[in-house]
């Protein structure tokens, strides 16, 4: 099992991804959760800290490999109490993922908290290593799983998940990435579809949040359906401890291998 960091920092935006990238779909493509946790990142570096990263929608534009990638974020909106940004990967001078982030500005607002998460606690929940990925070392171990409510293969599987690995060299997962790093797995969780037969990646994912995670586990809530035109939806809502923290979701492309 890989200890290793989803990326190392090699300077001036430049990030090589490790084997705990590996996703479920090719041994030498990274899984979106880490792609989308370090687009997430140069997001909230460029936002700052008086704000909260609301929405990102990722483009994974081609497979990502597991190689060394140039990461770049830019302004595009700069208003006072909502900015819009912009980060991109490139992978040898190829564009391969990208993301919007929309970042909304803090004021003080007298509001009563939402109820704790229904879910049992992570302590009280079964471990689960995710069945669709073929090779022995990947995102699948670089990630903790615990089966909150439904079963695995019936379209709706909610799982309480946190990383065994740093984001960057040693450095931890944000509250945010803690979310991000996860997102991307609801089309896993939720599987209908055994992935020996069937390939079901998705293009894109969409992430609303009001607020970041309190604690280090996220629970994943999510449901697949899916249509016999090979298009399928993978939707999920975000939890901590506390309540709800978002909501996603992920178009599939569903193919036969």
């Amino acid at each position: 099992m890989s200890r290793d960091p989803f990326y190392l920092d090699r300077g001036g935006g430049r990030y090589v991804a490790t084997i705990s990238t590996r996703g479920p779909w090719s041994p030498v493509h990274q899984h979106g959760g880490p792609v989308l946790a370090l687009l997430g990142q140069c997001i909230e570096a460029a936002a700052g800290d008086e704000c909260t990263v609301a929405r990102i929608v990722a483009e994974l534009l081609r497979p990502v490999p597991i190689a060394e990638l140039d990461a770049s974020v830019s302004v595009e909106r700069d208003g006072r109490t909502a900015r819009t940004f912009t980060a991109a990967l490139h992978a040898d001078g190829k564009l391969v993922a990208r993301a919007r982030g929309l970042a909304l500005g803090h004021a003080a607002l007298e509001v009563a908290r939402g109820e704790p998460t229904p879910f049992p606690a992570p302590e009280d929940c079964s471990a689960l290593v995710l069945p669709i990925f073929l090779e022995p070392v990947g995102y699948h171990t670089a990630m903790e799983l615990r089966v909150a409510a439904g079963e695995y293969g019936s379209g709706h599987l909610a799982a309480w998940m946190r990383s065994r690995v740093a984001l960057i060299d040693e450095r931890p997962l944000s509250a945010l990435g803690r979310v991000l790093v996860a997102a991307d797995s609801g089309n896993g969780l939720s599987a209908r579809l055994d992935a020996r037969e069937f390939t079901y990646p998705n293009p894109e994912v969409a992430v609303f949040l009001q607020r970041y995670p309190r604690q280090e586990w996220v629970l994943v809530d999510a449901r697949t359906s899916l249509e016999p035109t090979g298009v399928g939806l993978a939707e999920a809502r975000y939890w901590d401890a506390d309540g709800v923290i978002g909501v996603g979701a992920q178009p599939l492309v569903v193919r036969a291998r």
